[in-house]
């Protein structure tokens, strides 16, 4: 191979690594058949379960490098991405033919993407409010370009078979996200205001349902 091929090498980066580790960590499938055959309860199990660990721990720390530079510490990056590759190999079923890595790869990310969603809210928020808060960026942009405006809150809330004070907890509870980019190409952060701004205009549209529900109350209360 020249040395211009292997300069140009590098537009097909991604693709190689995977085999590499692929290539790599192929003896792991071996261990995982003995691990397979043993008693889970028994020492035996425990001894080889802590070795195949080690031996795939550079998988992980290989996974937390691609993190870097997202306003997590390193060193927490890799033991979220290790106790994702425990989960791996907890879950691994050897006696499916397939490639640990390939397995390995998406629970690791998986993990670690979920510290970022966690660590991305400034104050403790409960887990349903979160997710809700996702479901509802999703069903903004989608109503928005079918309706040809912003949604409202009862129209999120029918299309996403939630109570509307459900929908306005959700999007109070946004105000406490702070965006964070895990996905690592470089985000253009201007496609995040028109979520922004339609949750502004959902609040601000909550806000006057519940002032004109209790002008109606009151005006109720006065005759």
């Amino acid at each position: 191979m020249t040395s211009s091929a292997r300069g140009a090498s590098p537009e097909h980066g991604p693709p190689r690594p995977r085999r590499r580790s692929t290539d790599e960590y192929r003896d792991v499938i071996a261990v995982f058949e003995k691990l397979d055959t043993l008693d889970r309860h028994g020492v035996e199990y425990e001894r080889v379960r802590a070795a195949l660990i080690t031996r795939c721990l550079p998988l992980a720390e290989h996974i937390a490098r691609r993190f870097d530079g997202r306003g997590e510490a390193h060193d927490d990056l890799v033991q979220v991405a290790r106790l994702g590759l425990v989960n791996a190999v907890d879950r691994f079923d050897v006696s499916r033919g397939s490639d640990f890595v390939s397995f390995a790869v998406p629970t690791v990310m998986g993990e670690v993407r979920r510290h970022f969603r966690d660590t991305g809210w400034a104050v403790r928020v409960p887990r349903r409010m979160k997710e809700l808060h996702f479901q509802l960026g999703q069903a903004i942009s989608e109503l928005s370009q079918q309706l040809g405006h912003a949604p409202t809150v009862d129209e999120l809330a029918a299309t996403l078979g939630v109570e509307r004070e459900e929908v306005a907890q959700a999007l109070i509870a946004g105000n406490a996200y702070q965006t964070v980019s895990v996905d690592g190409a470089a985000s253009n952060h201007t496609d995040d205001l028109p979520l922004v701004e339609n949750s502004r205009r959902l609040r601000r549209s909550s806000r006057k349902c519940r002032e004109s529900r209790s002008s109606a109350a009151t005006a109720r209360e006065a005759t």
